[in-house]
Parts: structure tokens; C-alpha cells; sequence
């Protein structure tokens, strides 16, 4: 992209494109997409691409279908997808080339074949059974009966044709076009509730970051209704907390202490502030992080499972920034492995199943509605020092991203590289499943031992992961400073950094 004189945001959303070809398990064209895009004059815009519930949904049809419930799979959980829309809204932030340019890869890629990755292998092992129950699924995943296997040929020829309109008609093909007609066919033929309109009025919002100085710096993140505001008020109520609480060693249960109880916050603030009466103003003020922090000093674990669905982490981040001052952070999901477990045949679009974080209880903020946005996971963020920006972070991890981009960002802020920032020993507060405690702590086992001490000392149950396991986060960074870019991928993920010399023009 930069070599034909593309910026960071065309590069973006080529590599965002084509992961819908490579990891379908996790990103598609049927998922939802939160970004961050910083445009030459230093301006930074949010871009929310999460897709609302069905005009004509209701909680009494949903109930009534399920059980009672609110499922976590299938075509209720089916919400307007958000991605082609994001993408979009990001080319007309920061994009330069023509937009059929920039997705002509991925349009290649699931034309001609690409080889299934480790990620994508593992997953169609460790969900064989939702990927055969599905015939859309098995139809693409497992053409002969069997799931394909890492370094098998995964072709994906109607993928390729639902790409190759969205390329020449860009995202009007997909929400009042072609691929809406047949992705609509196709949802209807499956018993959602979407209709033509559903699509056809869908618009993302660009609207302005949240944003906290921390540090000497400035971070920046996406506002309600996603959970990026949990990372501002730990960070700040962080620096509040004595200076003898050592969070990275035996203080470590103070730190715990703020995520479980940001966990609680989450539970009852997470909603869509178009349909519901939320603000995270109070939490994010001096006296409120002041109070929290002077409590998390005694606080214990908390016991009991977390209010909504909790999300296993099937999400990519992509960044990126370029010389002439364009940086992106785009974080693009199914939400669950496969979305909904359905993959629509005629258009090869996997669907996300976002809509099961949405509760049936009328009492909740989160509170399943016509055209509502359900509460949202995907947080990107940069981080400007003055006005010069000085790093951009992405993350995969559910629930637990706010907890990985915090670790990250104090490895950051404390002088480490990229690198080492991403690879530090990890733990997060919180279980993965629906149902598991919050004072469970996912931990990786080379966490220094008086810091699992710690936790355990303040009451909390520790599951031990093998060292960078892929189950507590992939996190991607570039690091900007006079001297250029460095970046680094987390070593828990597939992915890759690549620092790309531009010739002069």
C-alpha cells in the first residue's frame, strides 16, 4: 500500500479485508468493527461500526423462541453487521487509494485459496461439531466431510464474489445492494428478524474519543457503548493508590481489586447511550478513582458470576501509521469462535452473534431492544504525548481487553519496547465462560511468584496457561518517536510487524 502511495488507513483496511479471508474464525464481513483513526492535523476519531438489533425484535419474541433466554448462538444473536460500514467510514477519514485497490487482496486471497493457519486449524478442531452442525459452515470448512487442517487449501469462491461487489460498489453494495439482497435471502431463510431497512439504515458513528492524561501522556479510547472507559478509570485510580503499592509485585492485589471491581461497573453501565440512561462521567472523576483506589488497598476478590455473556475472545487488531502522520487502530470480531455458528452459502459470510451480549432482563441498561446497540468489548487506542502521537495499541481478549491494554501501556509508559511490552507474563482478572466466577484469574505460569501470591493472598483462585498462551490476549503495538517506528506482535498470536521503507515521491 505505502509503495503505491497508500497511507496507514488504506494498509489497514487491506489488512482488515483480507483477515476476513484468513480468519473467518474471528473477523468478518458479518462482524463488527470499532476504530480509531488519527488524520496529518492530529485529530482523532472514533468510528463506531457496531451493528443494532432488529427493528422488529422484542424481548417477549426472543424469549419466546429460546427458552426463556438469550442465547449465545444462532440467528437471534444475529445483529446488522458493522465492518464493511467501519471500513468505509474509515477510507473517508484517512484513505488515499481507490477503494476497489485496496480490497483487491483480499478478494484474490479467497478466489485463489490460502493456506488454513494454526489459529484457523485449531479453532476447526476445537469446534468440529458447531462447524459440522451448520451446513453453510461445513459447506466452506469442511468440503469433504472432515474439517480442513493447518496448511490445507481453504478456497472460498462466494466469499470471493461477496467481496469483489463490495470492492466495486463499496459498502451501499453490501448494506442497499447485491450482497444485501442475498445475505437477506438467506437471513430470512434462517428465521432472522432483519429486514432490507434493518440494512439499508445503517450508518457507523465517527464521533470523538474518550481520552485521560496518564503518565505525561494522553490515551485515547472508544467511548460507551464499548468498555474502552474501564482502562481510563483503572489508569486513573492507579495513580491514586500509595506510592508503597507495588502493583507489579506484592501490591498486586490492589490492582485486582480496581478490574474486579471495574468488572461490577462494566455489569451494570455497558449499554448503548442512544437507548439507555448511562454515563461513565462520574466513574471517571478525580474523587470517584480517589475513593476506588483507597478501597481496592483492603478489597478482597469478589465471588459470582459476571451479569451478560462473557466473550471468549475471537477478535483481530490491526494497526498501523505511515510517515505522514495517518495512524489506525481497527478492531474487527465475530465475538464468539464462528459468530453465531452460521455462515450464510450464498454470500460465504460468516455471521457474528454479537447480539448475546444483550440481556432479556428489562431492568438491565443492556437490555435487549428494537434497533439497540448491544454492549461492546472492541476498544482501540492510541496514545499521544502532547501532540505528537506516541504509540497505537490493539487487542484481542473479550472482556479482558481493557486489563491487557493496561499492562501494556504501563510496560510502555515504564520505557519498554514494544516487544518487551507485549510479551510481559500476563494475567487478567475474570474467567473466559459464561457463568465462571470474577474472582478467577487467568495466569500465565511464568507470572513472577510473589505476584500469585498476592492474589491468592487477597482471596482469588488462580488458572494456571502455559507462558504467551493464546488464551489471555493477542496485543499488537507500534511505538512512534523521532527516530521512526517500531513495532512488535504479541507472541501469543499469528500475527505479524513489519516496519516498510517508502520511497520518495
Amino acid at each position: 500500500m505505502a509503495a503505491r502511495g497508500g497511507t496507514a488507513v488504506d494498509a489497514a483496511i487491506a489488512a482488515a479485508a483480507a483477515l476476513t479471508v484468513l480468519y473467518p474464525h474471528q473477523t468478518s464481513l458479518g462482524g463488527d468493527l470499532i476504530g480509531l483513526v488519527r488524520t496529518p492535523d492530529g485529530r482523532i476519531s472514533c468510528i463506531n461500526a457496531s451493528g443494532p438489533a432488529a427493528a422488529a425484535t422484542s424481548v417477549a419474541d426472543v424469549a419466546s423462541r429460546n427458552g426463556g433466554t438469550m442465547p449465545t448462538v444462532g440467528i437471534d444473536t444475529v445483529t446488522v453487521p458493522g465492518v464493511v460500514g467501519g471500513l468505509a467510514a474509515a477510507h473517508a477519514l484517512g484513505g488515499r487509494l481507490p477503494w476497489a485497490e485496496v480490497w483487491a487482496a483480499a478478494v484474490d486471497l479467497a478466489d485463489t485459496g490460502a493456506e488454513v493457519s494454526s489459529s484457523l486449524g485449531r479453532a476447526l478442531v476445537t469446534y468440529r461439531d458447531e462447524v459440522l452442525a451448520d451446513p453453510g459452515l461445513r459447506g466452506v470448512f469442511a468440503p469433504d466431510g472432515a474439517p480442513l487442517t493447518a496448511g490445507a487449501l481453504l478456497r472460498q469462491p462466494a466469499l470471493a464474489r461477496t467481496l469483489a461487489q463490495v470492492a466495486a460498489g463499496g459498502a451501499a453494495a453490501f448494506y442497499d445492494g447485491p450482497v444485501a439482497v442475498e445475505l437477506l435471502t438467506g437471513l430470512s431463510r434462517l428465521g432472522s428478524r432483519l429486514t432490507a431497512e434493518d440494512l439499508r439504515s445503517f450508518a457507523p458513528e465517527t464521533v470523538p474519543p474518550l481520552h485521560r492524561d496518564h503518565d505525561g501522556h494522553t490515551v485515547w479510547t472508544s467511548p460507551l457503548n464499548t468498555q474502552g472507559y474501564q482502562l481510563l478509570q483503572v489508569l486513573g485510580a492507579l495513580s491514586h493508590l500509595p506510592g508503597d503499592v507495588d502493583v507489579d509485585g506484592a501490591g498486586a492485589g490492589p490492582l485486582a481489586a480496581l478490574w474486579s471491581r471495574a468488572n461490577r461497573d462494566r455489569a451494570r453501565l455497558l449499554a448503548d447511550p442512544r437507548h439507555a440512561d448511562v454515563d461513565v462521567d462520574d466513574l471517571l472523576a478525580d474523587g470517584a478513582l480517589a475513593r476506588a483506589a483507597e478501597e481496592a488497598v483492603t478489597a478482597g476478590a469478589t465471588d459470582g458470576p459476571t451479569a451478560f455473556v462473557q466473550p471468549r475472545g475471537d477478535t483481530v487488531a490491526v494497526v498501523a501509521t505511515d510517515s505522514d502522520g495517518h495512524a489506525a487502530c481497527l478492531i474487527l470480531s465475530v465475538f464468539h469462535p464462528f459468530g453465531s455458528g452460521l455462515l450464510e452459502p450464498t454470500t460465504g459470510v460468516v455471521l457474528h452473534n454479537r447480539g448475546a451480549y444483550f440481556s432479556l432482563d428489562p431492568a438491565s441498561a443492556n437490555c435487549l431492544a428494537p434497533g439497540k446497540r448491544p454492549g461492546h468489548t472492541l476498544m482501540p487506542v492510541m496514545v499521544t504525548r502532547g501532540e505528537e502521537l506516541a504509540w497505537v495499541v490493539g487487542t484481542m481478549g473479550g472482556k479482558a481487553q481493557p486489563q491487557i491494554h493496561a499492562q501494556v501501556l504501563r510496560a510502555l509508559f515504564s520505557g519498554d519496547s514494544p516487544e518487551q511490552a507485549v510479551s510481559t507474563p500476563r494475567w487478567v482478572v475474570g474467567g473466559l465462560g459464561a457463568g465462571e466466577p470474577e474472582d478467577l484469574v487467568l495466569v500465565e505460569s511464568d507470572v513472577p511468584a510473589v505476584v500469585r501470591a498476592a492474589l491468592v493472598d487477597r482471596g482469588y483462585t488462580l488458572q494456571e496457561y502455559a507462558p504467551h498462551s493464546e488464551m489471555l490476549g493477542h496485543a499488537q503495538v507500534i511505538a512512534v518517536d523521532a527516530g521512526g517506528f517500531t513495532a512488535a506482535s504479541d507472541p501469543r498470536s499469528d500475527g505479524r510487524a513489519t516496519v516498510v521503507p517508502v520511497p520518495a515521491r
